[in-house]
């Protein structure tokens, strides 16, 4: 195999494909004048005459696109040659998706004017499929490269075996390409089978498995896997199937270039809602800090009202290809209404946008106060039934409140407790507390009816004695 044909298979190309390339992309035309050369593809000109401008349209590639095999893909760019006079040697190459370059071949151009010249190059495609891009460089009287010309191959399925029972894990193929434009590549593989199985496969990367399914093959059928590192990159993959059997494809090399693979680093925070009732309070702002690829300590910090808090780090592994995020927060304690804002700085990066949270404190409504209503309250000793001060005291008194509140209050007889009783108000209202005590035998004396803590209310009572029956005369 040709050096060339190395460069294709390191992108994955199929054999038969690499030779039908090789061969084609290797055809050097016979010069159309002869030239003198110089080392690195210069071309020197026996001219004295000032070095004439060059221009070279887009490169076009026809076919663009194809699903049929074979397939011949020419490219063609037209040269544009302000010539001032004698002779012009024009020298020129192809530049290729894949790394390569064709060699140098050149064209002479005779007097002064404008001369145009169109340069082609064809490759012809037998199986598997591939796309990419050519592109034409002129070397001298002046540098200038054409814009990309893309072509795309698709060729149908594989021939397979029909007479075979197994599945055919000889014949697992991968291929890979690299997309520069956005800096990712594609891994094809194809599986094949003698029947109609069901498939177990994987895709390595790198010796690392990067993608796990199932499918099911009707004797051939393409499988995919897309690598997106967001940073160049560079290996082989592989397909191997799980299942049934055991084999593996032959290695797919890719080198992926991007042209920016740092990684992009970004922060968001998100506010607390709005918060309206008893203070003190805490409140929390949840910030998430993002990065788009790779491994490594990414120091933030908070703005805290316009004022900068000290820095703090968040990790990040690395794993996978994609897209990874760390969530952060920062509280904010409250105890009076008010707003405070919050934004994050990445060190040596962006700052995030600013968010604001708001406090409302609710006034603490006024304690619930008790008091006695005096004109409601009174004591006094029962009447005797046979002798004075026999019988007993009982007393009434009334309790008024403004609202919810729990007390306890106290009966006594000159000045002994009596009763004690807790009462609890739910709302504003009033309520009584009675009493009922043997006399102690005094024909008067006072009561008092009292709130622990609070005032009291003291009445006097006097004993009602009953007269003495009348003795009957004799």
């Amino acid at each position: 195999m040709s050096g060339l044909a190395r460069k294709l298979a390191a992108v994955g190309a199929s054999t038969a494909m690499l030779a039908t390339m090789a061969a084609g992309l290797l055809a050097t035309p016979a010069a159309a004048a002869s030239g003198s050369t110089t080392q690195a593809g210069k071309v020197a000109s026996s001219s004295s005459a000032p070095r004439p401008a060059v221009s070279v349209s887009k490169t076009k590639a026809s076919p663009s696109s194809s699903d049929e095999c074979p397939t011949r893909v020419t490219f063609s760019s037209r040269i544009k040659v302000k010539a001032y006079g004698g002779k012009t040697t024009v020298a020129y190459r192809w530049l290729r998706g894949n790394g390569s370059k064709s060699a140098v071949k050149t064209f002479v151009v005779k007097g002064k004017g404008v001369k145009y010249v169109t340069a082609k190059e064809s490759s012809t495609f037998k199986g598997g499929d591939t796309k990419g891009w050519q592109a034409l460089q002129v070397l001298a009287p002046r540098k200038v490269t054409s814009a990309k010309g893309y072509f795309k191959v698709s060729c149908g399925d594989d021939e397979w075996d029909g007479d075979k029972e197994v599945v055919n894990t000889g014949t697992v193929g991968a291929q890979a390409w690299v997309d520069e434009r956005n800096c990712e590549a594609t891994l094809i593989g194809r599986i094949t089978t003698s029947g109609t199985r069901w498939v177990r496969y994987q895709w390595v990367v790198n010796g690392r498995v990067v993608d796990r399914d199932a499918v099911r093959v009707y004797g051939s059928r393409k499988v995919y896997h897309v690598i997106r590192p967001h940073e160049s990159l560079r290996g082989w993959a592989a397909l191997q199937i799980l299942s049934p059997g055991d084999a593996s494809s032959n290695r797919a090399y890719f080198k992926i270039w991007c042209r920016d693979s740092s990684p992009k680093v970004s922060a968001s925070v998100d506010a607390p809602s709005n918060y309206e009732g008893d203070c003190p309070v805490t409140r929390t702002f949840t910030g998430t800090i993002s990065a788009s690829h790779g491994r490594g300590e990414v120091k933030y910090r908070w703005i805290r009202d316009g004022v900068a808090g000290g820095w703090q780090s968040v990790y990040f592994d690395g794993r996978g290809y994609g897209h990874q995020s760390r969530s952060v927060s920062d509280s904010w304690s409250a105890s009076a209404s008010g707003t405070s804002r919050r934004s994050i700085e990445i060190y040596g990066g962006p700052t995030s946008g600013t968010v604001e949270g708001k406090v409302t404190c609710k006034a603490a409504p006024p304690a619930s106060k008790a008091w006695i209503q005096t004109e409601s309250t009174s004591a006094k000793q029962a009447e005797a039934e046979a002798g004075c001060p026999a019988g007993s005291v009982t007393g009434t008194g009334s309790v008024y409140a403004t609202g919810p509140i729990k007390l306890t209050v106290t009966w006594s007889v000159n000045g002994s407790v009596v009763k004690s009783e807790d009462l609890e108000f739910t709302s504003a209202g009033t309520k009584s507390v009675s009493f009922a005590s043997a006399s102690d035998g005094r024909k008067g004396g006072n009561a008092r009816f009292g709130i622990d803590g609070g005032g009291s209310v003291t009445v006097d009572y006097e004993a009602v004695c009953a007269k003495p029956a009348e003795t009957p005369k004799a």
